[in-house]
């Protein structure tokens, strides 16, 4: 039996797609980071610092991305179970195609990538990534309430927090009542959707619990790096620094974000900083914005970092 050339090499082209799309993505926003800020830039910038402390925070970012990716790998046991490395690849690449497109278009990718890599459906995919998604902004606003609470400081404020800290709780008890109401109203056309909706949502109470408390750890971890890093660079308060990363990150999440966040991200940085109390005179102001770029920066060096580092993580693909 022949053995053609170009049969072999397409079999090999889509057997390593996600591999070559990985290179491909990293090489794009190496340039890209290049044409922007210049890498000179961002290996200098750490100078007056200390490499140590940059270390230090590109290590503990890195942890959220291993902590983001087991708790998609526990969400989805049957389907992802002995295949980490392979979803670690997956949910890098999400996250630089998230950073690098505007509008949050790159959340497109994770059901498609998903469908591909462990054949889980689109409808399932989406629906499991709008819950994780409603448990990342949860998470960010009740940090941000965690700094308005500690500056108020009264017994009605921590009332009006907890109350919203377990409101995730409560919808999930409450989700097969919800979901009973829609498909008595919805077609029954619609209701296969609403199928795949339901199992895009945890399994039962102790996934559920292990998916809300890994968003939490998550979030609080990077949210307290980026206020350390942030008071490291611009000599901010601890009020000022812990407002600036919520404001950087709030506006990664939110629709309105300009492709890799430039512009957008270290604005959100320089908002939050002044909302929590920061210097606005023009020379404190000047150092805040600088600080917002380059802590801007070191999150999208540890993102590339964490996607190249990723291509050892995994060998091939979980089904063929």
């Amino acid at each position: 039996m022949k053995n053609y050339p170009g049969a072999s090499r397409s079999a090999w082209i889509i057997r390593h797609a996600m591999t070559l799309a990985t290179v491909a993505i990293i090489l794009l926003y190496a340039a890209f980071i290049q044409w922007v800020w210049g890498w000179k830039s961002v290996i200098s910038l750490w100078s007056s610092a200390g490499w140590g402390s940059a270390i230090i925070a590109m290590l503990l970012l890195l942890v959220t991305y291993v902590l983001r990716t087991w708790r998609i790998y526990d969400y989805f046991p049957k389907e992802t179970a002995g295949h980490f490395g392979i979803l670690l690849r997956l949910v890098q690449v999400h996250n630089l195609l998230n950073i690098m497109l505007p509008f949050r278009t790159g959340e497109v990718s994770f059901p498609l990538l998903m469908k591909r890599e462990f054949g889980l459906s689109v409808a399932r995919g989406t629906a499991a990534l709008f819950v994780m998604r409603l448990f990342d902004l949860h998470a960010l606003l009740a940090a941000a309430g965690t700094g308005l609470v500690l500056q108020n400081g009264k017994a009605w404020a921590w009332a009006l927090w907890l109350a919203f800290l377990v409101l995730p709780a409560l919808a999930f008890a409450l989700r097969r009542h919800v979901l009973r109401m829609a498909a008595s109203i919805l077609p029954s056309k619609a209701r296969k959707l609403l199928d795949e909706v339901e199992a895009g949502l945890p399994l039962n109470g102790s996934a559920f619990a292990r998916a809300w408390a890994v968003t939490l750890v998550n979030w609080f971890t990077k949210i307290a790096v980026l206020a350390w890093v942030l008071g490291l660079l611009g000599d901010l308060s601890l009020g000022s620094s812990f407002g600036g990363a919520l404001g950087g990150e709030l506006s990664s999440v939110l629709p309105v974000h300009a492709p890799a966040g430039v512009g957008t991200y270290p604005a959100g940085i320089t908002a939050g900083a002044v909302a929590f109390g920061a210097d606005t005179a023009k020379p404190m102001l000047e150092a805040l914005g600088q600080a917002a770029v380059n802590t801007h920066l070191l999150v999208i060096v540890s993102s590339l970092m964490g996607t190249a580092l990723s291509l050892f993580s995994a060998r091939g693909k979980a089904r063929g």
